[in-house]
């Protein structure tokens, strides 16, 4: 790495800190500080969103799918359209309505305070194994580019994302991760711009190539449930993904429940899933570019290819600034899981047993649980295995994300839908639904995939509570 691209390097972290640091400045009591007096723009929550939801997977990950594969996994975006406006429909009204701070209060008003409890702490494992596989990606490139060993690159991304989200909050976060979205889309953009001119014959030849090789499909119809990227896994799959991730995950509801209104915190969310469309696909075009630019060559581990590219083959300021959005792409995550770990901690754990607690003494918890979290992401990131040669590290965070959200979005279902269902059989059905699928991928990967999952443990989880339900206990817990 160059002077150049270390300059603009820290130009940036040091920037993007003090600036989030003063974006959040002055909260005075929890709900300001995670829920930033509700009163975020739309916009700004919508490119949160976005940016939270993908982040460096996005930037290193999904240029390695098409670089193996083709352009199928468009179909994974086309299905998160369509779960988020299940979720604006169903789900919004019932969280804006109570002036929720948390998801899982939702929870707490149907079926009480361990189920709040337990999906609460759901919520927290699967986030901290998921995004510390996130970082634990992200550390890759910044280790390529300077030297560090592994674990000072995570410490390094660490550090820098605590500092502005421990001081800003929720604030800081949304704004900080519009920007760092607008950096890292420019920087997919100059990739398509370098490559077409690295490349002989630039994207007419890249495509040519690319459709010969059948690198272009985008619709595969099979009905073999083994293989993640078909229509049907796509617009089924990837709606349940979405509902669960959007609909049940702390991580996403908070932001919508910071904008201003029902219709704001709609448009974010809808409006995300045309973006994340857009985001896809302008990576997916990325890693047609480098599957060209390199030749077909095989790799160890493919989020390592577009790292390798950005250090081998740009120039001296234009490799910082891609470096400098692989960062952007890590922190926005990152940062938003702090945030969101914290609240959950505060709200559903520490203040649902403390009714005399008022906001002040909320706000100092969750600094308290902030340091926490930030200790743990780091430590899962450094003692997490290397990614396996078949997996790229979007695909195993949306795993692991995957084995539990049926069980989190059967619950809100029922939670919204059934009169039958009662405290103890809606807990049943979470875990039967969750522990149907975790052992369907161990024992049955190959036979069915990973986008299935949310479904099947939706499914499950709703299927369950109503047997193990009762009218009578559905009345008593009314």
């Amino acid at each position: 790495m160059t002077s150049l691209d270390l300059a603009i390097l820290v130009v940036y972290l040091g920037g993007i800190t003090a600036w989030g640091a003063w974006l959040g400045r002055g909260a005075r009591g929890g709900e300001e500080y995670f829920l930033g007096r509700r009163d975020l723009p739309w916009v700004v929550v919508l490119l949160s969103v976005v940016a939270t939801e993908t982040s460096t997977l996005t930037f290193l990950s999904i240029p390695g799918i098409a670089y193996g594969g083709s352009l199928a996994f468009v179909q994974i975006a086309a299905g998160y359209v369509l779960g988020r406006i299940a979720v604006a429909s169903w789900l919004l009204p019932a969280y804006r309505e109570g002036r929720l701070r948390t998801a899982y209060e939702l929870l707490e008003a149907r079926f009480g305070t361990e189920t709040r409890r337990l999906t609460s702490g759901i919520f927290m494992i699967t986030r901290l194994l998921a995004d510390s596989v996130r970082l634990f990606a992200t550390a890759i490139p910044l280790t390529l580019v300077t030297g560090w060993p592994l674990i000072a690159s995570v410490l390094v991304i660490g550090a820098v994302t605590f500092i502005y989200t421990f001081i800003g909050g929720i604030r800081a976060v949304v704004w900080v991760d519009a920007s760092q979205m607008a950096l890292y889309l420019a920087g997919g953009l100059i990739a398509l711009v370098v490559l077409a001119g690295a490349v002989p014959g630039g994207w007419p030849e890249i495509l040519a190539r690319a459709g010969e090789a059948g690198k272009l499909t985008v619709i595969d119809p099979s009905l073999d449930f083994g293989r993640p990227y078909t229509l049907w896994a796509g617009l089924l799959g990837g709606a349940f993904l979405s509902m669960g991730s959007h609909g049940a995950d702390q991580l996403i509801v908070q932001r919508l429940l910071a904008c201003r209104d029902l219709a704001a915190s709609r448009r974010a969310l809808v409006g995300s899933g045309f973006a994340v469309l857009f985001q896809f696909t302008l990576f997916l075009f990325v890693g047609l570019g480098l599957w060209a630019w390199y030749d077909g060559a095989a790799f160890v581990r493919a989020d390592e290819i577009f790292a390798g590219f950005i250090v081998e083959a740009l120039p001296a300021g234009v490799r910082g600034l891609l470096i400098a959005g692989v960062f952007a792409a890590a922190m926005s995550t990152l940062s938003s899981s702090i945030n969101a770990l914290s609240s959950t901690a505060a709200y559903d754990f520490w203040a649902a047993s403390r009714p005399e607690a008022d906001e002040r003494r909320i706000l100092r918890v969750g600094r308290i649980a902030a340091v926490a979290w930030t200790a743990l992401l780091v430590a899962a990131a450094i003692g997490f295995i290397p990614l396996s040669e078949e997996s790229t590290a979007v695909e195993v965070s949306l795993g692991i994300a995957s084995l539990v959200y049926g069980g989190l979005l059967g619950a809100f279902a029922l939670a919204r839908f059934s009169r039958r269902a009662t405290s103890r059989s809606a807990r049943i059905g979470i875990l039967f639904g969750i522990g149907s699928v975790t052992a369907i991928w161990i024992g049955a990967r190959a036979a069915v995939a990973w986008p299935w999952f949310v479904l099947i443990g939706t499914a499950i989880t709703v299927a369950v509570g109503l047997l193990a339900g009762s009218r009578r206990g559905a009345a008593a817990s009314e």
